[in-house]
């Protein structure tokens, strides 16, 4: 039974936390709309005028257009659900004491500046400190803030390359392949949105905010989990493999007679199971593939076996019976066919808001899914600016008049 305020109203989980994202693009917004699912009024801090970058990355896009505003880019509306839109200028003192005065009644701060660049704004950590010593500040940076390359920017599509991903992503022969999806940029939001969570149960103790250092290098070194091991610890340098695992054979795509499918068989009770199914039960005692040492050195001619086996049957086929005797398997699918699979509409995995401009439009579900404190996405993706008044007005005590003149001068 979901948890319910004496209002009625249902609890989230991050209710009463406020955060001041003055961050772009995808690793902080990413962070900070995950906060804003599980209930904290995260307020985006965006230039007059232009907005999030993410804005324009498009086509497509959707909703109002003008001749100098295209609508809302679809990448601008995946990483900024559940938040509220003030325009401030931050160059502008008058901008910069709008920020002060947010800190002071916040808890949270999220930037992806250029390591130092707040400082000279007087919006760096401690200057900001001093204003709020509660504040978790939570920096995003590409290489972080120490270092030969504390100074240089950082993009998702570079930190694949230099920080490993592309090195083991690809087919064996031919050019290294990123990640279909910024990959390193969204882990990076979601280990900063785990380590706010830290920081805040951290402050429950001692009262005290603390400064976040996330870096897209960092991330993309913790990603590579085994493939790190391999060569932290096993001294083997990881190779480009295709769709094949390191550790394990089979482990990988084969080509059924009308698509391809993804299977695992990760134990050997699973592999003889699946020598069984695809009537090849004398290749159990093959000497090349008797354990999974020997079927990972041997994993070419082992896959030569397979696929002419699996090229008998559809795929959609071959899955039934593989799950039947035990063996994890799937279809690959297109993103068509990721939203309309069976388990989609069990596991929520689209959810709709309605856009004041689009209508109604969809969007990736969560995650996860609590028993009674349910993520709820409490706002779609703001217009620019779209709560600066109500900001202002309401929660900084600004009348009328001085937020008229602020938009005079073009500091909001």
């Amino acid at each position: 039974m979901n948890h319910t305020s004496p209002t009625g109203e249902k609890i989230q989980p991050l209710q009463g936390i406020r955060v001041v994202d003055i961050s772009r693009a995808l690793a902080g917004p990413f962070c900070t709309m995950m906060l804003g699912d599980l209930g904290a009024d995260v307020i985006k801090v965006e230039r007059p005028g232009r907005g999030d970058e993410s804005r324009s990355w498009g086509p497509p896009f959707v909703g109002a257009a003008t001749e100098t505003y295209p609508g809302e880019s679809t990448y601008y509306l995946a990483a900024n659900r559940s938040k509220r839109s003030i325009t401030v200028n931050l160059k502008d003192p008058a901008g910069q004491r709008i920020i002060r005065q947010l800190v002071k009644i916040s808890d949270v701060l999220v930037e992806n500046f250029l390591t130092g660049s707040l400082d000279k704004l007087g919006l760096g950590y401690e200057q900001l400190h001093e204003i709020n010593p509660r504040l978790v500040y939570c920096s995003i940076s590409g290489y972080g803030r120490t270092g030969p390359y504390a100074d240089r920017g950082g993009y998702d599509f570079i930190l694949q390359a230099e920080g490993g991903i592309m090195g083991i992503t690809g087919p064996v022969e031919g050019p290294p392949y990123r990640v279909g999806v910024s990959l390193i940029d969204i882990t990076t939001g979601m280990f900063a949105s785990t380590a706010i969570l830290a920081a805040l149960r951290a402050r429950d103790i001692t009262d005290q905010g603390q400064l976040l250092d996330l870096s897209l290098l960092n991330s993309s070194a913790a990603i590579l989990a085994n493939v790190a091991s391999n060569y932290l610890v096993g001294g083997v340098e990881p190779r480009r493999m295709g769709n094949a695992h390191f550790n394990i054979a089979p482990y990988e795509i084969f080509r059924a007679r009308d698509r391809w499918l993804a299977l695992g068989a990760l134990n050997q009770r699973q592999w003889e199971n699946l020598c069984n199914l695809v009537e090849r039960p004398q290749i159990i005692a093959d000497p090349r593939f008797a354990s999974n040492q020997d079927r990972v050195a041997n994993r070419e001619d082992l896959a030569e076996v397979l696929n002419e086996a699996f090229s008998t049957r559809d795929a959609a086929d071959w899955v039934e019976k593989l799950y039947s005797v035990g063996i994890p398997s799937g279809v690959i699918n297109n993103i068509a066919g990721v939203f309309n699979h069976p388990q989609a509409d069990a596991r929520d995995l689209k959810i709709e808001l309605d856009h004041p401009t689009a209508g109604r439009i969809a969007f990736p579900g969560y995650p996860y899914k609590f028993s009674d404190t349910p993520a709820q996405s409490h706002r779609p993706p703001p217009l620019l600016g779209e709560h600066t008044q109500e900001i202002l007005v309401d929660l900084l005590d600004y009348s009328q008049a001085q937020v008229a003149e602020l938009q005079e001068k073009g500091t909001i």
